[in-house]
């Protein structure tokens, strides 16, 4: 009989305590048990690496005796993190200090990884590697520095990498260049040396590596035809492009200027559908012959060696920036005509070999244009004109 009453009270007391657990749980005091340990226990790594500078309070939410699923910057599906977004992304936010710790790479559902600009240091973790399902990564405007992994080329998946605006040196890993569901790399404002490696991905429709220290020529077939978006500037590439250029006919924005590109100018380039063209300061040679009437808004070509005599296709271009080349013979009326119509806002011909323009020097030039008109067409010795040689008209 006592055995009996004994089984009896502890089976009512393992029955209270379930009882309450339960209602424990769904009054969210052990909120964090419904998420994998594993993401549990990642999280809290991250934390105890990375802190808020003065002025911001995104961890103030990070309370762990609560649901993470809660906390600022995590979203979870299930019992796992499918999004982590480090820091708070409004603008002028401080943003976040300290390292990424290797623990995020076992966040094993992870598909979003964002850190908002500030001053996270350090080397980006090999463990980023094993996020399999990482679509989006994007590490800007902080001070990160080292090597990009060789092993992102195992995130098949991934779709935008924006490391911009950090201090990574070395080369770009040839295995970035292999991902094939790419379609946004931004790497600019870096230290990266090295080639441009070919990117294999047809959906690629962004590619900015501006301000580094990349070299060497770009190869023919290494962009594919769906760029829309190119900036290469401020490097130091150079070989030809007419290959690699007229191949690429969804381009929407180029920047290739302060470089060393050299070789002609692909006519068909300005059949495409560009808004801004911008290949100054290079070494690019010969005549520059559109095919059809340009439409672009603004072309820069600048500082190059392009010879030959302006086109009147150009006359449809409403900033024009042909100065330091070796343009001969004269100015084309069409050119002229558009200006004092104020079609063309800018016109910069000086430093060149051209012979003349047929505009009457009274003629009043609209307000809102600028002519920068070619030098005397004898400089004796010298291979560009003298700038106080040279006239400026402004409207």
């Amino acid at each position: 009989m006592e055995v009996l009453l004994r089984r009896k009270l502890f089976m009512n007391a393992t029955y209270k305590f379930f009882t309450y657990l339960i209602l424990l749980l769904q009054c969210g005091f052990l909120a964090h048990a419904l998420l994998d340990p594993v993401d549990f226990l990642a999280l809290q790594s991250i934390r105890k690496s990375l802190n808020d500078l003065p002025g911001s309070n995104y961890f103030a939410t990070w309370d762990f005796t609560s649901d993470p699923c809660n906390f600022a910057g995590v979203l979870c599906d299930g019992d796992k993190v499918i999004a982590l977004n480090l820091g708070d992304p409004r603008a002028g936010s401080p943003g976040l200090t300290g390292r990424i710790d290797p623990a995020i790479g076992k966040l094993s559902a992870l598909a979003e990884l964002t850190i908002v600009p500030g001053r996270v240091i350090g080397s980006l973790p090999p463990t980023l590697s094993r996020l399999k399902y990482l679509r989006f990564l994007a590490i800007s405007h902080n001070f990160i520095s080292g090597e990009i992994p060789p092993s992102l080329g195992e995130l098949h998946g991934l779709q935008t990498l924006d490391l911009s605006f950090n201090q990574l040196t070395g080369s770009i890993p040839f295995s970035i260049g292999t991902l094939p569901a790419l379609s946004n790399v931004i790497l600019c404002h870096n230290r990266l040396n090295g080639s441009v490696p070919p990117f294999l991905s047809q959906t690629l429709t962004r590619l900015d590596l501006k301000h580094n220290d990349l070299s060497g020529s770009l190869p023919p077939l290494g962009l594919p035809p769906s760029l829309q978006y190119l900036s290469l500037s401020w490097n130091r590439l150079s070989g030809p492009l007419d290959r690699v250029l007229s191949r690429l006919n969804q381009l929407n924005y180029v920047d290739l200027s302060m470089n060393r590109f050299t070789g002609p100018i692909p006519a068909n380039l300005f059949t495409f559908p560009i808004t801004n063209l911008q290949l100054q300061r290079n070494q690019f040679s010969g005549p520059v012959q559109p095919v059809v009437q340009v439409t672009i808004p603004t072309v820069d070509l600048s500082f190059n060696r392009l010879s030959g005599e302006i086109s009147p296709t150009f006359a449809t271009v409403q900033n024009l920036y042909l100065n330091n080349n070796r343009f001969t013979g004269q100015v084309p009326s069409s050119l002229v005509d558009q200006l004092l119509s104020a079609s063309i806002q800018v016109l910069y011909l000086q430093h060149n070999y051209l012979t003349g323009i047929e505009i009457n020097p009274t003629v009043e030039i609209p307000v809102s244009s600028s002519l920068y008109t070619p030098c005397p067409d004898k400089a004796g010795t010298e291979k560009a004109r003298p700038t106080s040689q040279c006239i400026e008209w402004k409207g």
